[in-house]
């Protein structure tokens, strides 16, 4: 138990690494959360300081999710702790310590902690993010409805303890798109390919 313990800490502690900051200082010199929708996570990142950017930042936020949930499920054992270790991570990165718990909305940390814990769930979502980008260029409304695919696919793919994990984590994920959900509903959400404007 100690060591399941331990691995949540760890899978919290993780997820908090704020790659957006990291990222944008050493490739702007910038605080990506004055900048922009003053988000840390990689579309904000993108659009303030260029593709490269964007991508790494996207990249170390999969990554730290997938190390999350294998440190998690390592110490644990169990599905019930791989999938704590997913919500965990995402916990993290939502509500990261090293940021006095203002973080980023958890779309690219998650899909690395069920890369992990839930792979065939998240091929369907995958499909449904590309295809509406591609539509619609919202990343916000794709990740939203990939959110909720994944959350199906992951009800009936996997055991309760995984599926339940994504609905937790799908919650989580859409709560903190609540703002723009809000611009998605007044058609002032940004939309990919806007550049935001750095100081």
């Amino acid at each position: 138990m100690a060591l399941s313990v331990l691995g949540l800490i760890a899978a919290y502690l993780i997820g908090a690494i704020p790659v957006g900051v990291l990222v944008a200082r050493l490739a702007g010199g910038v605080d990506i959360r004055r900048h922009g929708s003053g988000n840390i996570g990689a579309t904000n990142v993108l659009r303030t300081l260029g593709p490269a950017a964007g991508v790494l930042t996207l990249l170390g936020d999969i990554v730290k999710g997938y190390a999350a949930v294998w440190v998690a499920g390592t110490l644990g054992g169990s599905a019930a702790w791989v999938g704590a270790g997913a919500v965990t991570a995402v916990v993290g990165n939502c509500w990261p310590v090293f940021l006095r718990f203002r973080g980023g909305k958890g779309m690219a940390t998650a899909l690395g902690a069920f890369l992990a814990a839930a792979p065939v769930a998240v091929a369907p979502a995958a499909v449904v993010f590309a295809a509406l980008v591609a539509a619609t260029r919202l990343v916000s409304l794709a990740s939203i409805a990939a959110c909720l695919t994944f959350a199906a696919a992951g009800w009936v793919a996997y055991p309760p303890a995984i599926a339940l994990a994504s609905t937790v984590v799908v919650a989580i994920i859409i709560v903190r798109h609540r703002a723009n959900i809000q611009r998605l509903r007044a058609g002032t959400e940004s939309r990919l390919g806007q550049r935001a404007r750095v100081a």
